[in-house]
């Protein structure tokens, strides 16, 4: 049974920075790619962003977050990282980890096999 841990969200003002970490249990961490996904109120869950497996430099972004958001992986301490930078009050919603079923990161939520229980991000205007 595979675990996901987020941690790292709050309340933080327009323009700040907030850095999500994702603590993942089990031995498959390395071999699976990871994602990112939010939820706000009354929306749907979006894809936020992806790494592949092992040496994770393959990186999925929305669009709505490129060039302000950044993933990471620590293979050695089984964690995924999500830093936000810039943000800003659309970006609130909560923040969810999940596992890939395959190696190379996908955008699409149905092909994650497992998921965190999620951090609220808040971001004041």
């Amino acid at each position: 049974q595979v675990q996901l841990v987020e941690s790292g969200g709050g309340l933080v003002q327009a323009g700040g920075s907030l850095r999500l970490s994702c603590a993942a249990s089990g031995r498959t961490f390395s071999s699976r790619a990871m994602g990112w996904f939010r939820q706000a109120p009354g929306n749907e869950r979006e894809f936020v962003a992806a790494i592949n497996s092992w040496s994770g430099l393959s990186k999925y972004y929305a669009d709505s977050v490129k060039g302000r958001f950044t993933i990471s992986r620590d293979n050695a301490k089984n964690t995924v990282y999500l830093q936000m930078n810039n943000l800003k009050p659309e970006d609130t919603a909560v923040y969810y980890c999940a596992r890939a079923r395959n190696s190379g990161g996908t955008v699409y939520d149905d092909q994650y096999d497992y998921w965190g229980q999620g951090t609220q991000v808040t971001v004041s205007s």
